[in-house]
């Protein structure tokens, strides 16, 4: 639950207008904020990508996994390419592909997989990159937005 008093009032005023209660007009208004926040020119967004490979990637390899998931969202992305998007993969693919980055490779496929970026088949175990970006909404929309936006 947020703490910021406006951000409240803002709830509170779209709660008496539209009849939602809290928690749908709190998302409602988060989904409009990352669309707001994907408004972010290429400029500022491509600065924070390179300020984030830099500071987290070295020689190819993931230094570390960033905590703070904007910038984890930059490095997911990154590791993306490593990937073929017309090809399915068994897990032990994935993983391969992954520890070649940093050893934690099952944390980074659980966030690929979070984040939809790849796809899996709990049954065939096997993975591939999703053709299309997910549609997204509440934190992920914020997460995301302003570095899927240059993707499509």
């Amino acid at each position: 639950m947020t703490k910021h008093k406006d951000f409240k009032q803002l709830v509170r005023h779209r709660m008496a207008a539209t009849g939602e209660n809290f928690t749908s007009a709190r998302a409602a208004l988060l989904d409009d904020q990352g669309r707001h926040r994907a408004a972010a020119t290429a400029p500022e967004v491509e600065a924070f990508r390179a300020k984030t490979l830099r500071t987290f990637m070295r020689e190819g390899r993931l230094e570390s996994i960033p905590t703070k998931r904007k910038a984890l969202v930059v490095i997911l992305l990154q590791l993306l390419a490593a990937f073929d998007s017309d090809r399915t993969y068994s897990e032990k693919d994935v993983n391969s592909i992954l520890s070649a980055f940093h050893p934690d490779f099952a944390r980074l496929r659980r966030e690929l997989i979070d984040y939809r970026y790849l796809e899996r088949n709990a049954h065939t175990g096997q993975y591939w990159v999703n053709s299309a970006l997910p549609e997204r909404r509440g934190n992920q929309l914020q997460e995301t937005a302003v570095f899927e936006e240059f993707l499509r």
